[in-house]
C-alpha cells in the first residue's frame, strides 16, 4: 500500500467494526453513514480502518465508498428516514445524509447549525443523553439509539456537542482532568467510572446528572437507565456504588 494515507467514507447507515477481518468476529464498535475513515491495511476485501476517534478495527469494503467526500455531507441525522433513488433508508442519530437523500420523516439539522443546536455545556449534554437514548437496548460495540454500550452512549453524546472522546470506557477514563473523589459530589456532565475487576481496570462508564444521579447504558439494566445513587433499597445501585473507581471532568 502507498505511504500516502488512503481514505474512504462509510456508505451504510451503520457499519460494524470488527476485532478481526471476518464477519463472525466480535463487533467492537460501529461507524455511521457519511463518516470518513483512514484505510490502514487491506486483506481479501477487509479493511483495517480508523475513524475520527483513532480507534482501529476491521470493516468490509462493502460498507465503504472508496473516496473521501465527507465535505459533501451538509445535513446531520437526528434519527430520520430518507429516500435515495426511490429506496427508503433509516439513518440513526449522528449519521450524515448524502447530497441526493430526500427526507421522508424524522429530524435533521444543517451541519453548520450543530454547535448551536448542541451547545458545549453540561446541562445540554445530559439532556441529549436522556432525550435520544431513552429506551435504547444494550449492544456491545453499539453507538446509536438502535443499540449501544456504555461508552458508545458517552462518545456519541459528547461528540454531538463537539467533544471528541476515545471509544472504550477504559480509554475515556484518561480524558480530561480528575473529578471529585466522592461519587456523591460529582457535577453534572462528569464522567463516572466503575470496575468489577480486582486489577481496577475500568469496565463501565456513566454520565453524572448531578445531585447523586447518573444516566448510562448498562448490561445489568438491559440498556438505558437513570439511577439515583442514594437509592439504598436497590441492590443494583448498591453494587454500582461499591464499584466506583474514579471521576473525570472533560468540560
Amino acid at each position: 500500500m502507498s505511504t500516502e494515507t488512503l481514505r474512504a467514507v462509510v456508505r451504510s447507515p451503520v457499519a460494524p467494526l470488527f476485532d478481526e477481518p471476518r464477519v463472525s468476529s466480535v463487533q467492537i464498535s460501529q461507524l455511521l453513514a457519511g463518516h470518513p475513515v483512514e484505510l490502514l491495511e487491506e486483506h481479501e476485501g477487509w479493511c483495517c480502518v480508523q475513524g475520527a476517534d483513532r480507534y482501529e478495527g476491521w470493516m468490509h469494503r462493502g460498507y465503504l465508498y472508496p473516496r473521501d467526500d465527507a465535505s459533501a455531507h451538509t445535513r446531520l441525522s437526528l434519527g430520520c428516514v430518507v429516500t435515495r433513488a426511490g429506496v427508503r433508508s433509516a439513518l440513526p442519530l449522528g449519521a450524515y445524509l448524502a447530497h441526493d437523500d430526500v427526507l421522508a420523516s424524522g429530524e435533521t439539522i444543517d451541519v453548520a447549525d450543530q454547535a448551536s443546536h448542541f451547545p458545549r455545556d453540561a446541562a445540554a449534554i445530559t439532556c441529549t443523553a436522556r432525550r435520544y437514548f431513552e429506551g435504547t437496548s444494550y449492544l456491545w460495540g453499539g453507538v446509536t439509539p438502535w443499540g449501544a454500550d456504555c461508552s458508545g452512549l458517552v462518545q456519541t453524546t459528547f461528540a454531538l456537542h463537539g467533544v471528541q472522546l476515545p471509544r472504550d470506557a477504559w480509554q475515556q477514563a484518561s480524558a480530561g482532568v480528575p473529578g471529585d473523589g466522592d461519587l456523591f459530589a460529582a457535577r453534572e456532565g462528569d464522567l463516572l467510572f466503575f470496575t468489577d475487576r480486582e486489577d481496577g481496570h475500568v469496565t463501565h462508564v456513566a454520565i453524572s446528572l448531578g445531585d447523586r444521579a447518573i444516566v448510562h447504558l448498562a448490561l445489568g439494566r438491559g440498556g438505558f437507565g437513570v439511577e439515583r445513587l442514594d437509592d439504598v433499597e436497590d441492590p443494583y445501585v448498591g453494587m454500582l456504588v461499591q464499584r466506583f473507581a474514579r471521576a473525570r471532568r472533560v468540560l
